[in-house]
């Protein structure tokens, strides 16, 4: 018979979770664009509608490991993010802000039709 996780849970030592979660932390913030997707439940299908474009063009998106800052933009926002790019450095962080109008003439567009 199946034991429900929670009572394993609380069977783990206060290390043990601490460790799950740094590792789940980890996890979660390196995540691809179609387990993103699937995360939030919609399909290539879905997306490509609410995108305003067919769904091989989401494939090939989500296969993509180099492209424009704008498509990862609308591909992020279709699925209810927005788009913040940080540079890290051992001395801290910035956030690089050039990016944001580019999109804006688009959405423009797109809404107009």
């Amino acid at each position: 018979m199946a034991k429900p996780f929670k009572n394993l849970v609380d069977k783990m030592s206060v290390e043990s979770l601490a460790k799950a979660e740094a590792i789940k932390k980890e996890l979660v913030q390196d995540i691809s664009l179609r387990q993103l997707r699937s995360a939030v439940q919609l399909t290539q299908e879905s997306l490509a509608k609410k995108l305003g474009v067919g769904q091989a063009a989401i494939s090939k998106i989500e296969s993509q490991s180099d492209m424009y800052i704008s498509t990862l933009r609308r591909s992020l926002e279709g699925m209810g993010y927005t788009l913040k790019i940080i540079a890290k450095s051992a001395t801290g962080e910035v956030t690089i802000g050039q990016f944001k109008d580019v999109a804006e003439p688009r959405r423009k567009k797109i809404a107009a039709r």
